[in-house]
């Protein structure tokens, strides 16, 4: 079994920011493949059903035996309801590997800030860098996931 991160080598912002947990942007079907031989469960595909794809994702998931998970965030879904349901797959699915991508990593990173400072400890600079290094680079994306952090830390 291979390493779920090196199942997504030539994914723009492959990343493996928490165990259990690679992210990245659009993953081919070989990717897909490749994932299911490094174990990954579950995908977690944060784009919008009609933004373009160079393939029917859901129907290969499903044809590899693979959860397949769509949270669409578009700028019409930039809610709390939106970032509540992407945070209750990862974190109901922390055992699990999972992948979450959208197009490019942008979104990921926007919707783990909050993951990372409720869940996992981190200070705001340290989840900004966190969600920048797998590929958060929209200051609206980054706005959504550290406002519903603030609203949400104890």
């Amino acid at each position: 079994m291979t390493n779920p991160l090196d199942a997504l080598a030539g994914v723009a912002n492959a990343a493996a920011p928490l165990p259990n947990l690679v992210t990245g942007g659009q993953p081919s079907e070989g990717h897909l493949e490749a994932l299911k031989a490094a174990g990954v469960t579950v995908i977690l595909d944060i784009r919008d059903p009609m933004e373009p794809r160079p393939y029917d994702e859901p129907a290969a998931t499903r044809r590899l035996g693979l959860e397949y998970i769509n949270i669409p965030v578009t700028a019409d879904t930039l809610d709390d309801p939106t970032l509540e349901r992407i945070l209750e797959v990862v974190r109901s699915n922390a055992g699990r590997p999972l992948l979450f991508h959208c197009a490019s990593g942008n979104r990921v990173g926007g919707a783990l800030v909050p993951h990372f400072i409720l869940d996992h400890g981190m200070t705001e600079d340290d989840a900004i860098q966190a969600a920048m290094r797998i590929g958060l680079r929209g200051a609206e994306i980054l706005e959504w996931g550290l406002d519903y952090a603030r609203r949400h830390t104890p």
